[in-house]
């Protein structure tokens, strides 16, 4: 086949961009990312809703949120959890991965916010949290990749750019608004 002069050859519709390109391998690099991204931020809210994994429980969740200028800590921390346990178990499955992906993107950043100053590196630096937060960025723009419960969830089952967009702006929002009522 041959190109008239001046034009761009165009790719069959369907065909990968590069033969050695595989949308398996793409899916379950999705796949691991989320399972990583949302078991870590799951198990890390149930410290803070449980108690479990030796963490604080609401109570002392609680009492951390007041120390660190939020009103109603208790409140607070069970916001936090919920947001952390559902938004990472939803990115776990691929349920719903925009909105659980901007619920753990507005956590984090509330964690940033109380965390900065520290420097960069543990124990007291925020690179911990800025992976996760850039980590579900990510797949609220990517999508959950073809091994996840939204491919059964009409408006979810093909991703769009703008879903993960406006799913992440809410989350910013909101965090934002948490932020402001923060002494």
């Amino acid at each position: 086949m041959t190109t008239p002069l001046g034009t761009v050859p165009t790719a069959r519709a369907g065909a990968p961009e590069h033969p050695d390109s595989s949308p398996h391998g793409y899916a379950a690099g999705l796949l691991v990312l989320r399972l990583v991204i949302g078991l870590t931020m799951a198990a890390h809210g149930a410290q803070k809703l449980f108690g479990w994994f030796d963490g604080p429980g609401l109570d002392g969740t609680g009492q951390f949120f007041t120390m660190s200028g939020y009103p109603a800590g208790h409140t607070m921390a069970v916001v936090a959890g919920l947001s952390e346990v559902l938004g990472g178990l939803g990115l776990a499955v691929g349920l719903f991965t925009p909105l659980a992906a901007a619920a753990v993107v507005g956590t984090m950043i509330n964690a940033l916010a109380v965390k900065w100053g520290g420097g960069f590196f543990a124990p007291k630096g925020v690179e911990y949290e800025l992976l996760l937060t850039f980590g579900a960025a990510a797949l609220a723009l990517t999508g959950p990749g073809r091994y996840a419960l939204d491919r059964w969830v009409p408006v979810l089952r093909s991703h769009r750019l703008r879903y993960g967009a406006l799913a992440l702006i809410l989350g910013v929002v909101l965090a934002g608004i948490v932020l402001l009522v923060r002494n």
